[in-house]
């Protein structure tokens, strides 16, 4: 059954009636994000009946692996977004550099950076996915570069992402809390349906890739030793171990059960010569800006991600983030480690 409720058109509207920053463009570009992500929706419920399944034989320009629906979340959001005239540019994780708005297209005031589809992998096994965008402005009235878009995560003025699962959920912040909103797929909407999200700040629920357990740093190391003794252990309680192998997913959980999410530098990643494994402007800003919103903590162990100056596009950083007092621990076992 559906039930009537608030529309993320109208809480847009009334969450930046006051605001001189956010007008009627900003409202336009949200509606059109909402519009790409129900499409993507109807493409991952729809799976192999819509012939978006398996492998696309091809690598993004990370060197990894693209599914089908890597390549057609990513031309989704771009067709849905590039005439809207309120974009000066589009930054994807599946693509080397910014994509220029077309000169035949009005060009706007805004930057969108997005992962088209986070947790691929899980495509295929009918697992959770997601999209994850960040927005920040252009106020330059010429045409941006890549450089433009390198700012870094205190500056975005609206993050989010699409979770699509047993139900598809568009959950976001503006920098006044975090919403998260249940597409109705009876009328086409998305409808406020966990209004003021917050990460409570105790928890006993981690979640971590522990296939790397041999490759992590001494404080994870620690951390985690410390979680899987129980109530015997130093924490004085039980831990479970959650991995949806997807961060949308992961992410999700804890800002609606709390818990901390890791995907920490380790001897691996320093062994390839890597910062880390996730991207920070399409992955770890918008998500850390999320979690801090939710009254949670985003950290690399070393600093707040969202102080970061960005260097490059694809930039990799370490991810600790999550329920702030399980986040500062692990900061805390950092610095002990380097002292």
């Amino acid at each position: 059954m559906s039930q009537t409720g608030t529309t993320l058109s109208q809480y847009l509207v009334e969450h930046t009636r006051a605001r001189d920053d956010l007008g009627s463009d900003f409202l336009g570009l949200m509606n059109d994000t909402a519009t790409a992500c129900k499409r993507l929706s109807d493409l991952v419920r729809r799976g192999e009946l819509a012939g978006v399944l398996g492998a696309a034989g091809q690598e993004n320009v990370q060197g990894e692996e693209q599914k089908k629906l890597d390549i057609i979340a990513n031309e989704v959001f771009i067709e849905s977004l590039e005439s809207s005239g309120y974009l000066a540019g589009i930054a994807s994780e599946e693509m080397d550099a910014h994509y220029p708005i077309p000169e035949q297209f009005t060009r706007g005031q805004y930057l969108l950076a997005f992962d088209p589809l986070d947790g691929s992998s899980n495509i295929d096994v009918n697992g959770s996915t997601g999209t994850i965008f960040s927005i920040t402005r252009h106020d330059s009235a010429d045409a941006p570069s890549d450089a433009d878009f390198l700012q870094s995560g205190r500056q975005q003025i609206c993050a989010g992402y699409c979770l699509y699962s047993s139900a598809s959920m568009l959950v976001l912040t503006i920098g006044d809390g975090v919403a998260g909103f249940t597409l109705d797929s009876s009328i086409g909407e998305f409808i406020l349906s966990h209004p003021n999200m917050s990460v409570p700040e105790t928890t006993s629920e981690y979640a971590i890739n522990s296939a790397y357990t041999r490759h992590w740093l001494a404080p994870e190391q620690r951390y985690i030793d410390e979680c899987n003794q129980g109530v015997e252990g130093p924490r004085a309680r039980n831990f479970n171990m959650r991995w949806a192998g997807s961060m949308v997913g992961d992410v999700h959980r804890i800002l609606c059960r709390g818990g901390v999410f890791l995907y920490p530098m380790d001897a691996r990643l320093q062994a390839d010569g890597k910062a880390g494994k996730l991207r920070l402007m399409y992955e770890a800003n918008p998500m850390g800006w999320l979690m801090e919103q939710a009254g949670g903590m985003a950290h690399t162990g070393t600093h707040a991600i969202l102080d970061i100056e960005p260097n490059d596009l694809h930039q990799r950083v370490p991810v600790i983030m999550g329920s702030s007092e399980e986040v500062q621990r692990l900061v805390d076992y950092h610095s002990e480690s380097a002292s």
